[in-house]
C-alpha cells in the first residue's frame, strides 16, 4: 500500500494518525461551514412555522407561513444537509484511503454552483416569487431563478459526487489502500450513487418546468411532474440515510472502538438501498389516481420491504457493534451494562445513539406503516406525515450529522471544542425537541388535522384533545431549535476562538485508544470480534422494537375499520 500524496499536499492527523488532503480539508472545511448557515436559517424558519402551528400562537399570516415553509423545506432538505454530505463524501474517500483529492477544480466547480445555487434559491424565495413549497407541484408556478437555482445546485453536488468517484478511482490505481474500501467509505459510495439517480430524476422534472416558467414550452403535465419529481424527492433522502448509517458505523466505532459484526451483511444491506430505493418512493403516490393500484401494490407490499429490510439489518449491526465494543471493555454484567456504561456524555456518541433510536423506533415505525396503501389514504395528507419525516430527517440525519460534527471540528479544523459542558447536553435538547414536535404532530395529524395548511382550526371543529397535541408541536419545535441553536454558537465560537489542537492529540471528549484503527492500514470500521460474540442485550432492544411496530400497525388497522362502512 502507498500513499498518492506528497508530503506538502497532507498532514498527519495527530489523533487519528489519519493521512489529511489539504486539498480536501480545505473543501471539507468550506462544505461544512456553508452547511452550518443554511441550517441556522432552515432552523429559524422552523421556529416561526412551529409557532404558527401552534394554534394558539398562530405567528404568521397565510402568505408568510407558506413562503417560511418553503424557506424551511428547500434549506434543511437540500442544502444543509448535501453541504455537509459533500463534506463527508471528501473525507471517507481521502482520509479514509490515504488518498489526494482527484480535482480541486472540479470541488471549487462544484461548491461555486451549490453555493450560487442556494443563495438564488433563497433570495427568490424571500422576494415572495416562489411560494410553492419544497415540492414546487405544478399548476403552482414559481419565477424561473426558482428551478434554475435548483438546477445550478443539483449540477453542482453532481460535479462534486463525480470529483469523489474520481477520488475512489484514483486511490484504487495508486493502491493506497488493501482490500475492499472500509465500511463508512462503502456506505458513501451507496449513498453517492443513488445520488446520481436521483439527480436525474430532478433534471428530468424541473428543466421542462424551467422551460415553461420561461414561456418556451407548452405545461408539463402535473401527474406526471409528480411522478417523476418523487423520484428525486424519496431519493435524495435516502441518499441522506445512507450517509447517516455511515456516519453512525463511524462514530460508533470512534467513541467506543465498536465494529460492525458482519461487515458483508452491512454492505449487502447498502445495496438493498441502491436497487430498491427508488421503487420505494411509490408511497408517496399512494394517493395518486394517476397510478395504476396494481403498481402501487407491488411497490409498497413487496419492493419496498426489501428498502425497509436494509434500515433493519444496519439498526442491529449498528447497536450490536457498539455492544461488542463495550463487552470487549469489560463491561459484560448482564444485559445491559454495555449499554449503562457507553459515553453519554460525549455528544458525538450521544447524538448519534438517539439518532439510531429516534430514526428506528418513531420514523421507521411509522413509515413502514404509513407506506400500507390503505392506511396511507387516509393519513397521507395529515400532519402524521410530517410526523413521519422529522422523525427520520431530522431526528435521525440532522442529528447524526450534528454528532459527526463534533469530531469534524477537532480533526479538520483542528480546534478543541468550547463550551463543552453546554455540547454534552445539546444532543439531548434537540433530540427531546425533535421527539415531542413529532408526537404532537402524529397525533394531531390522527385527529385529522391536515398538512401544509396555515390556519388549521378556523371553523373550530377540533377540540381540547387536538390542540393539546399542537401545542406539544410547538413546544416541541421550541425546544428542537433551541438545541439547534446551541449546536450552531458553540460550532462558530469554536471555529473562530476555540484552542488550537496543532501537534496534539484531540482533548475534548476523551478519545479510545481504538481510532486509530480508522487508518487504512488496520482496515477502517468492519473487522468482525473475535473476543466475544455477545448480543443478547441488542436482541432485547430488537424484539422490543418488533413488538411497538406490531402494535403500532395493528391499531392502525383498527382505527382503518373504524372509518370503513360494515353492513
Amino acid at each position: 500500500m502507498q500513499s498518492n500524496m506528497r508530503e506538502s499536499e497532507s498532514r498527519t492527523c495527530e489523533t487519528t494518525g489519519l493521512s489529511v488532503c489539504l486539498e480536501a480539508q480545505r473543501f471539507i472545511k468550506l462544505n461544512a461551514v456553508s452547511g452550518i448557515v443554511f441550517l441556522l436559517v432552515g432552523g429559524l424558519a422552523a421556529l416561526l412555522l412551529a409557532l404558527t402551528r401552534w394554534q394558539t400562537v398562530h405567528l404568521l399570516d397565510a402568505e408568510w407561513f407558506y413562503r417560511i415553509l418553503t424557506v424551511h423545506g428547500v434549506n434543511m432538505l437540500i442544502f444543509w444537509i448535501l453541504f455537509i454530505e459533500m463534506a463527508i463524501l471528501y473525507f471517507v474517500s481521502t482520509s479514509l484511503l490515504n488518498s489526494r483529492l482527484f480535482s480541486k477544480h472540479l470541488a471549487w466547480l462544484s461548491f461555486a454552483l451549490m453555493m450560487l445555487g442556494a443563495l438564488m434559491t433563497n433570495f427568490i424565495i424571500f422576494a415572495g416569487h416562489a411560494d410553492v413549497l419544497l415540492t414546487s407541484y405544478l399548476p403552482l408556478l414559481a419565477h424561473p431563478l426558482f428551478y434554475l437555482g435548483i438546477l445550478l445546485f443539483a449540477v453542482g453536488a453532481l460535479v462534486g459526487v463525480i470529483n469523489f468517484f474520481g477520488t475512489i478511482y484514483i486511490a484504487r490505481r495508486d493502491k493506497t489502500y488493501e482490500g475492499s474500501v472500509p465500511l463508512v467509505t462503502f456506505g458513501a459510495v451507496a449513498a453517492a450513487i443513488i445520488a446520481v439517480v436521483a439527480i436525474l430524476h430532478g433534471a428530468i422534472a424541473l428543466v421542462p418546468t424551467f422551460l415553461f416558467s420561461l414561456g418556451l414550452t407548452p405545461e408539463p403535465d402535473p401527474m406526471w411532474y409528480r411522478m417523476i419529481w418523487w423520484g428525486l424527492g424519496h431519493q435524495s433522502q435516502q441518499v441522506n440515510v445512507c450517509a447517516m448509517v455511515a456516519v453512525w458505523y463511524f462514530l460508533a466505532h470512534t467513541t467506543t472502538g465498536a465494529r460492525a459484526p458482519n461487515e458483508a451483511v452491512c454492505r449487502a444491506a447498502f445495496v438493498l438501498y441502491i436497487l430498491f430505493i427508488n421503487i420505494a418512493s411509490a408511497h408517496h403516490l399512494l394517493v395518486d389516481p394517476g397510478v395504476g393500484a396494481e403498481w402501487k401494490i407491488w411497490n409498497t407490499s413487496y419492493a419496498m420491504y426489501l428498502a425497509v429490510l436494509a434500515s433493519m439489518i444496519h439498526g442491529f449491526t449498528v447497536p450490536a457493534s457498539v455492544e461488542l465494543g463495550m463487552r470487549a471493555k469489560g463491561y459484560t454484567r448482564g444485559l445491559f451494562e454495555w449499554l449503562l456504561k457507553a459515553p453519554w456524555k460525549n455528544p458525538g456518541f450521544s447524538g448519534f445513539f438517539l439518532s439510531l433510536v429516534i430514526f428506528g423506533f418513531i420514523g421507521g415505525i411509522t413509515g413502514v406503516t404509513l407506506g400500507t396503501q390503505q392506511i396511507n389514504i387516509i393519513a397521507h395528507n395529515t400532519l402524521r406525515i410530517p410526523g413521519h419525516f422529522h422523525a427520520t430527517v431530522v431526528g435521525g440525519t440532522t442529528l447524526a450529522f450534528m454528532a459527526l460534527t463534533y469530531y469534524v471540528i477537532p480533526l479538520i479544523f483542528q480546534k478543541d471544542y468550547v463550551g463543552r459542558s453546554l455540547a454534552r447536553v445539546q444532543p439531548y435538547i434537540f433530540a427531546a425537541g425533535i421527539v415531542l414536535m413529532s408526537l404532537g404532530m402524529s397525533f394531531a395529524g390522527s385527529e385529522g388535522v391536515a398538512r401544509r395548511t396555515w390556519d388549521i382550526d378556523a371553523a373550530g371543529i377540533y377540540g381540547s384533545t387536538t390542540h393539546l397535541f399542537l401545542g406539544m408541536l410547538g413546544i416541541g419545535g421550541v425546544l428542537a431549535v433551541t438545541g439547534l441553536l446551541i449546536f450552531v454558537g458553540l460550532a462558530v465560537a469554536t471555529v473562530l476562538f476555540g484552542e488550537s489542537n496543532k501537534g496534539r492529540k484531540m482533548a475534548c471528549w476523551g478519545v479510545p485508544e481504538t481510532i486509530a484503527d480508522l487508518s487504512v492500514e488496520k482496515a477502517a470500521v468492519g473487522e468482525s470480534h473475535k473476543e466475544d460474540h455477545n448480543t443478547s442485550g441488542t436482541m432485547v432492544i430488537v424484539v422490543v422494537f418488533l413488538l411497538a411496530f406490531a402494535v403500532y400497525y395493528f391499531a392502525n388497522w383498527g382505527a382503518l375499520a373504524d372509518v370503513w362502512f360494515v353492513r
